[in-house]
């Protein structure tokens, strides 16, 4: 058993040259990591990709299997709360979006009310949040834009609460004036009819 395990775990790491920038301790805890992942049908390449930024950083070995682990269970978390038809880029700008303060719940309802792919209404709400918004703030602004706003529309209404945040304004300010702006001219030019992100006309698992 420990030599089919070893065996295991040489053939993974082979098939990925990448990992031999790890020392073998490390990727053989990173392996374990992605072979975990993979059975459970969750995106690796973002793994990797942590592990290999870990060590072009210098971080240790303790600190890149850390990493890799939150990630993969933050990974879990969000294809929990999109579906299991969630793409890749959608869980990995869900994950920053938990990490900026967003629940499972916020995504989860995101989900419900607005057109895959979410993406973008994903990575504005992060956005808004390391621009000094309050997590709940910038989720109920999304959330309230969302099911009819294109991704223009939400890189616009960001890009203009940054503008207002850079000039002075407190952020939950900024956000609060440009959502009320931003909603009238969404909901007031664009109809249910003809709008792709209506959410009656999407489903996900």
């Amino acid at each position: 058993m420990i030599l089919a395990a070893l065996l295991l775990v040489t053939q993974v790491a082979t098939q990925d040259p990448r990992l031999e920038r790890l020392d073998p301790d490390t990727r053989a805890t990173v392996v374990a990591v992605l072979d975990s992942a993979r059975d459970v049908g969750l995106p690796v390449e973002p793994i990797i990709q942590r592990a290999l930024e870990g060590t072009t950083k210098g971080a240790s070995g303790a600190r890149i299997v850390a990493a890799v682990r939150r990630l993969a269970v933050d990974l879990g978390t969000a294809r929990g709360a999109l579906g299991t038809s969630a793409s890749a880029p959608e869980l990995e700008a869900a994950v920053a979006a938990l990490r900026a303060g967003a629940t499972p719940e916020v995504l989860a309802h995101l989900r419900d009310v607005r057109r895959p792919p979410l993406t973008i209404a994903l990575s504005v709400l992060a956005d808004l949040v390391a621009s000094g918004v309050p997590a709940d703030s910038a989720a109920a602004a999304v959330l309230a834009l969302a099911p009819k706003a294109r991704d223009a529309d939400l890189v616009e209404f960001r890009r203009a609460v940054e503008r207002d945040i850079a000039l002075g304004a407190p952020p939950g300010a900024a956000t609060s004036v440009r959502l009320n702006a931003g909603a009238l001219d969404v909901y007031g030019t664009n109809s249910s009819s003809n709008n792709p992100n209506n959410p009656t006309r999407r489903s996900r698992p």
